[in-house]
């Protein structure tokens, strides 16, 4: 880690930007601990008050997550990916589902018509890590492994706003796909059709596979909601 030690004007600001800086470029990373009030104002050459209040405006942000007798930890990689967390906590499980169906089922349409054949082969190298990890019957490895296929199929479109959008959407939707991965136990869905139809050039082919794909989630949480 890299960072300068702070200068003067607003030191709060300064350390907020350097913080930062450690969250969006990957250096700290998401989940991961944070260094202590200790060590950040150490290497930052500021008091440790300076770097509580930092640290209190990015937990305020969404970016961290503080706890109590544990440390500080990344809670999100962006503030739209942080107020995206606040507001999924708050939403129905059928809510996020929705709004998944409708970014994923149009970036597979998109990345039929602008894949190339590196896109492919990460669509299918994720594809395959999904079915490992269904197979470990590992949730938390299956979780991962399913949002980083639905993240390559994104990738794919290589339209740039919703690759942002997706990356900010995923980084709060983790609980949702270990919900929907729960409730769903009995219930496995096939994502290699998806695979298929984008390596095949096929835009309507895609995007129906990847309709049936998010229906299949809903409809099967729908019945596990009226059952509870």
């Amino acid at each position: 880690m890299s960072l300068r030690t702070a200068q003067r004007a607003s030191l709060v600001d300064q350390v907020i930007e350097q913080l930062k800086e450690q969250i969006t470029s990957g250096s700290w990373q998401l989940h991961g601990k944070i260094p202590t009030e200790t060590v950040l104002a150490e290497q930052l050459g500021v008091g440790r008050n300076t770097v509580r209040e930092a640290v209190r405006a990015l937990t305020h942000a969404g970016l961290l997550d503080c706890r109590q007798g544990d440390g500080t930890y990344v809670r999100a990689t962006s503030e739209l990916s942080g107020a995206m967390a606040r507001r999924l906590r708050a939403a129905e499980q059928l809510e996020i589902l929705e709004v998944r169906r409708a970014l994923e089922v149009e970036a597979a349409r998109l990345a039929a018509t602008r894949r190339t054949d590196a896109d492919i082969v990460v669509m299918e190298t994720a594809l395959a890590r999904r079915e490992a990890a269904w197979s470990s019957r590992d949730p938390d490895a299956f979780v991962e492994a399913d949002l980083a296929f639905h993240v390559s199929v994104v990738q794919a479109t290589h339209n740039r706003v919703l690759i942002d959008l997706y990356a900010d959407f995923s980084a709060a939707l983790r609980a949702s796909i270990a919900a929907a991965g729960g409730s769903l136990e009995q219930n496995y869905i096939p994502h290699d059709g998806i695979v298929r139809a984008i390596a095949a050039g096929d835009a309507a082919a895609a995007e129906h596979a990847g309709h049936a794909c998010m229906e299949h989630i809903l409809i099967a949480l729908t019945e596990t909601q009226e059952l509870t």
